[in-house]
């Protein structure tokens, strides 16, 4: 349903505007950082393959199409978590679930350390995206759940934040043991990752269970116990605890997965089939943009653009991995006072142009001359800020707001699903394409994407600023 964006009639009109707090809610906060901590070790795993191919690839032999399949694998791989987890998060509680995903991590990073061979590699993979897709769906729904209306877009936004720190984590530990023997600086890279899921495994057993799980689960002074700590007013707590009490609990208690996911795919409902497009829209968008081409093969871009050292490739994507968790972090302030489609829009339209002017810079500039590489790092940099801003963050945070408590979990689940078969597209294909459509034809397409993300977000996503979850559900009732 396309209207125009100028005067855009909201999909959700909030029943009341939420007073502005005094301060921030301290538990909700400290609740959510536990949480969203499990990502980092999700983005440290999935980013660090970017500089440790460098090293696998002449230790091992491997080939580029080889080196694709380690490096983009991971993203599929996740599906078969990411599908299970609202059925793990539902029935073992979010908390429980984390736990898992940290333990997946562990061994993922074991197994990875210690592989000897491309197969070994490739089943590490498959562990390591088991607790990847666990980590990041959960994380998500966790953080939604947890948070007042107040403070929902600064906490949700952790999922990516965090994602970020663990980015850039890898990227310094790719440049800190690129000094090793070649047979060593890959595996003490993932070595670094083993231990410590673990300790966050105990730190998470600290948080409380989500309060809507402890409704689920008919528990309701618990429940209330959470939602007084996490809400702003205990006349918050009263009214979310009472929403969730009247538009959920008896629906989720004898409602079978099997229900949920027929409530989604095959007769959803007008008001369902609206926000499916806008939660499979954005995550197809913010991953075809080429994100993970950027995220994963950086090096090989910098390579293409003079950068002739490991070590100086590396330095270079360590100072991208600092410019995106800063400014992801800027998206974490500002999207409760901004609003999500305004960030949205400016980082479609700001990723667009990165991307044409990395296209513009491999294809028109002079190869190892001092400005083309400056251009092609600077070109990468914007990127990176453009997509930070907003398409990395809100991604989430926005698909978790608009969905239906009753399909939330499950509805997460397919979003990420999405998210990751195209994010796997990408990195899986990228050396490849590149060779057929050149590596500046990459950046031009991506390019293309982006600004058809921006027309997407333009017309179709309504604001959800300030809205509480219970308001939206009642309003996708209608």
């Amino acid at each position: 349903m396309a209207h125009d964006g100028a005067a855009a009639v909201p999909l959700l009109e909030s029943s009341a505007k939420a007073g502005k707090p005094k301060r921030r809610n301290m538990y909700a906060f400290l609740y959510a950082t536990l949480a969203s901590m499990t990502t980092i070790f999700m983005g440290y795993n999935l980013a660090l393959m970017s500089g440790a191919q460098l090293f696998i690839r002449e230790d091992l032999g491997l080939s580029d199409a080889q080196v694709e399949v380690l490096a983009g694998s991971i993203n599929v791989f996740m599906l078969a978590s990411i599908l299970a987890a609202g059925w793990a998060a539902d029935h073992l509680g979010r908390r429980g679930t984390l736990v898992l995903a940290n333990a997946f991590l562990t061994a993922g990073a074991l197994a990875t350390s210690l592989g000897g061979s491309y197969a070994a590699l490739v089943f590490a993979r498959f562990v390591t995206g088991v607790g990847s897709g666990f980590s990041v769906v959960v994380t998500s729904v966790y953080n939604a759940e947890i948070s007042p209306a107040s403070m929902r877009g600064f906490l949700s936004s952790f999922l990516d934040m965090f994602i970020s720190i663990g980015l850039l984590l890898s990227y310094v530990s790719n440049y800190a043991f690129s000094g090793m023997p070649v047979h060593l600086s890959w595996r003490v890279m993932y070595a670094a990752g083993v231990l410590p899921p673990l300790f966050l495994a105990a730190g998470v057993l600290a948080m409380p269970e989500s309060p809507r799980w402890l409704a689920m689960r008919g528990r309701e002074a618990d429940a209330r116990a959470v939602l007084v700590r996490t809400s702003d007013t205990p006349a918050e707590a009263d009214l979310r605890l009472e929403e969730i009490m009247k538009q959920a609990v008896v629906k989720e208690t004898n409602k079978v997965t099997s229900g949920v996911w027929t409530e989604l795919l095959v007769h959803p409902s007008a008001s369902v089939r609206r926000v499916l497009v806008c939660v499979v829209g954005v995550h197809f968008f913010q991953q075809a943009s080429g994100i993970d081409a950027i995220v994963l093969y950086s090096p090989l871009v910098f390579k293409k653009a003079g950068i002739e050292s490991n070590a100086a490739v590396l330095g270079a994507t360590v100072a991208v991995g600092v410019v995106k968790a800063c400014f992801v972090l800027v998206a974490t302030l500002l999207s409760d006072r901004l609003g999500r489609r305004p960030l949205l829009l400016a980082s479609t339209a700001g990723a667009a142009a990165a991307m044409a002017s990395l296209g513009a810079t491999l294809c028109l500039g002079t190869r190892s001359s001092t400005a083309t590489m400056a251009a092609c790092v600077s070109s990468v940099m914007a990127f990176m800020v453009a997509f930070s801003v907003g398409f990395g963050p809100m991604a989430g945070t926005y698909s978790a707001e608009i969905m239906p408590l009753r399909l939330r979990a499950q509805g997460t689940s397919l979003g990420n699903a999405v998210n990751r078969l195209t994010c796997g597209l990408v990195s899986m294909t990228f050396i490849s394409l590149a060779d057929w459509i050149t590596m500046p034809g990459c950046f031009f397409l991506y390019a293309g994407v982006a600004a058809a993300a921006f027309v997407f977000v333009y017309r179709r996503f309504p604001e959800t600023k300030g809205r509480s979850l219970e308001d939206m559900d009642v309003l996708f009732a209608k």
